[in-house]
């Protein structure tokens, strides 16, 4: 495949359906079109059917599948009509099938939670693997509850952290930003680390320090958005420097948040973001669509910003 498009995972869950309807407003303001991908259940047969018959199943099974796709696509069209839409169902592991489809992928666009082949894509080992290897971004939309809109309601949030992978998103954020045609907040979290040998294990550091770390926070910040806002002056940039975790900050941002955008590899605190428990507390606490961004390779053109 050619064509740039963006791929979306499907399979007839709420959560995926939310996902096909981002993914159709995302390729509406790109102007590209929408690949749905339905995981089929493989190796459907009942204990002692004969071979005639589980083949008649799986056909009918098929057929009710294709039948739940083309439904789902035609409520997606009645929402956001004017995208060319395509549909292909994939076999396999859900993370090996949907990583098969991403050559000339704009984006992969999943569900947070979903059923059958997709059922595990946000919670286990498959996500690491989609969220690592996919040679695009990789955005997770779930469906949330109402939530008080926080300060950064309304504009996309960034993550950065001075690394290069954080200029990766820098760069998407931007985008997204200036097609959405809202603000954009970049988020710097700090800590403070303990020292024994201080007596800081057991009570907060001492005032006079707080001021040092918070100060290194904003030169870090103003040093990755440098040239940004040139690059993109439609888009109203905020400096969010927090004292807190990598997922505190970020969750915290979230809330009512167009967008969040992270990178796969980090520095600092949000090295591990997609390694550990930081990743899992953004991916499964944060109150809107969440973006992963991936470092991109020398073939890709190298540096984020000209």
């Amino acid at each position: 495949m050619n064509t740039r498009q963006i791929v979306v995972g499907f399979d007839g869950s709420e959560s995926s359906r939310v996902a096909l309807t981002w993914a159709m407003r995302a390729a509406k303001a790109r102007g590209l079109p929408v690949l749905v991908a339905h995981a089929a259940i493989a190796g459907i047969a009942s204990v002692g059917a004969s071979t005639t018959m589980a083949e008649g199943s799986h056909d009918a099974l098929m057929d009710a599948e294709r039948r739940m796709v083309q439904e789902a696509l035609h409520e997606a069209h009645r929402e956001v009509p004017g995208v060319q839409v395509e549909s292909t169902i994939v076999t396999g592991l859900p993370a090996d099938a949907l990583l098969r489809l991403l050559d000339s992928a704009e984006m992969l666009v999943v569900g947070s939670r979903g059923l059958g082949s997709f059922a595990q894509l946000l919670v286990g080992s498959t996500s690491v693997q989609v969220a690592t290897h996919a040679p695009c971004p990789v955005v997770v939309v779930r469906s949330v509850d109402y939530i008080e809109p926080g300060t950064e309601a309304g504009r996309v949030v960034v993550g950065v952290d001075g690394s290069d992978c954080s200029a990766q998103a820098l760069d998407f954020a931007f985008e997204e930003a200036s097609r959405r045609g809202c603000g954009l907040s970049a988020v710097y979290a700090w800590e403070v680390p303990s020292f024994q040998a201080y007596g800081w294990l057991s009570a907060p550091p001492p005032e006079n320090v707080l001021p040092t770390y918070e100060r290194e926070a904003r030169r870090i910040l103003s040093e990755a958005l440098a040239g940004w806002t040139e690059k993109y002056p439609d888009v109203d940039v905020r400096k969010v420097t927090s004292h807190a975790t990598p997922v505190e900050a970020l969750v915290a941002a979230s809330a009512g948040a167009e967008e969040l955008v992270v990178g796969s590899r980090g520095a600092g605190g949000f090295r591990s973001l997609l390694l550990g428990s930081v990743g899992h507390g953004v991916l499964h606490h944060g109150h809107c669509p969440v973006a992963i961004v991936h470092r991109a390779s020398p073939a890709d053109g190298g540096q984020a910003l000209s």
